[in-house]
């Protein structure tokens, strides 16, 4: 610790933190779970302060899109794994860290080992399916959970566990189950200004370095909503609620078995899921017809041929659509599904509808990474 004193000189002569509080972040282990524009403040604030061991989980790549409010990443860098890529850049910063960067997809199969070995996990996702997953599993594994989120001028940030009563509060204690599809739109539909990642991150990251250094009033069991256009900050209580323990899986076997995907309306059994390297082949073959249904002006443009009816429109336009196999898609994978789902509800046929998995953003991934 002597020859990192220059290093954490400004926290050694803080005021109620010292060199214990110093101590206590490089003694403890932290998962990041998202390496976007939430997870790239939380890692680099975490990183500067001292955390001894920090993982980051992300499958993702870096794209164009992107670099707009992900400061981590560079426009040579595109096409690279995210965690990869910030597991270098933090390492760099600061090199007397443990960082390691896990390249899977985060599943119901994997989470439990991957939450285990750590005291504190950070959710800088973007999706309510992992959101579920994340929490469910630090629930049952009480560990603490720094919660983040954005969406076009407004933030949120929570701190997830055990309050003053021994009872684990959770994400479902705020949002007891995942609205149903479309019901909120996420920032590839809605958009974000760049700088709300970053104003709500470094709040994730101020409430995981007051966890481990236990001091000022922590975020536990408590949602702060932030408005940047007029700063308006609103902090509510929440509360453990007792009817909804049977929604959380009981154990790891139970999690393990839980589709979240499923849960929150992301698959659907009559619809095929098709992945972007399937549903491009079937294209060029002359397979399938592609249903464009995002609205008008979303980028990026689909570069094969389509047609385009906005979801907005769907139900009224049902009869334009040829009685040929068809796979719907938009910019995520969500609206897409929805629009199978309609379509299976309102018009015969006795083709099962498809939709595109991950949506166009999945096409633009697979080219980066071929580009890689």
């Amino acid at each position: 610790m002597e020859k990192q004193n220059e290093r954490y000189a400004r926290h050694f002569s803080l005021s109620g933190f010292g060199k214990s509080g110093q101590e206590k972040l490089l003694k403890a282990k932290v998962l990041v779970i998202g390496a976007g524009g939430l997870g790239c403040p939380v890692l680099q604030y975490l990183a500067a302060a001292g955390i001894g061991t920090i993982g980051i989980a992300d499958h993702d790549h870096i794209s164009l899109s992107n670099l707009q409010r992900q400061t981590l990443y560079t426009t040579s860098e595109i096409g690279r794994l995210k965690s990869v890529t910030a597991a270098a850049k933090l390492t760099a910063l600061n090199p007397e860290l443990t960082i390691t960067a896990c390249t899977e997809e985060i599943t119901a199969s994997n989470i439990w080992d991957l939450v285990s070995g750590y005291d504190l996990v950070v959710d800088a996702t973007d999706n309510f399916a992992t959101r579920y997953l994340i929490s469910d599993t630090c629930c049952l594994l009480q560990k603490p959970l720094v919660f983040g989120a954005v969406s076009q001028y407004e933030g949120q940030a929570a701190v997830f566990g055990l309050n003053d009563q021994g009872q684990y509060i959770s994400y479902r204690d705020l949002f007891p189950e995942p609205p149903r599809p479309g019901e909120v739109q996420d920032c590839n539909v809605a958009g974000v200004l760049g700088v709300l990642p970053g104003i709500i991150g470094m709040m994730q990251a101020n409430e995981a370095i007051k966890y481990i250094a236990g001091i000022g009033n922590v975020l536990t069991g408590q949602l702060l909503t932030f408005n940047m256009l007029t700063y308006e900050t609103v902090i509510v209580e929440l509360s453990k609620r007792k009817d909804l323990e049977n929604l959380i899986p009981k154990d790891r076997k139970e999690l393990e078995k839980t589709d979240y995907h499923w849960l929150c309306g992301l698959s659907h059994p009559e619809i095929q899921a098709l992945p972007a390297e399937d549903f491009l082949s079937k294209i060029k073959a002359g397979e399938i017809t592609a249903i464009d249904v995002r609205e008008e002006g979303e980028l990026p443009a689909a570069g094969f041929p389509h047609l385009h009816i906005p979801l907005s429109r769907l139900e009224e336009s049902l009869t334009e659509i040829p009685e040929t196999e068809i796979a719907f898609f938009c910019q995520g994978g969500t609206r897409s599904l929805k629009a199978a789902e309609i379509f299976i509800r309102n018009r015969k046929t006795p083709y099962e509808p498809s939709h595109l998995e991950g949506g166009i953003l999945a096409i633009t991934q697979q080219q980066n990474e071929k580009r890689d």
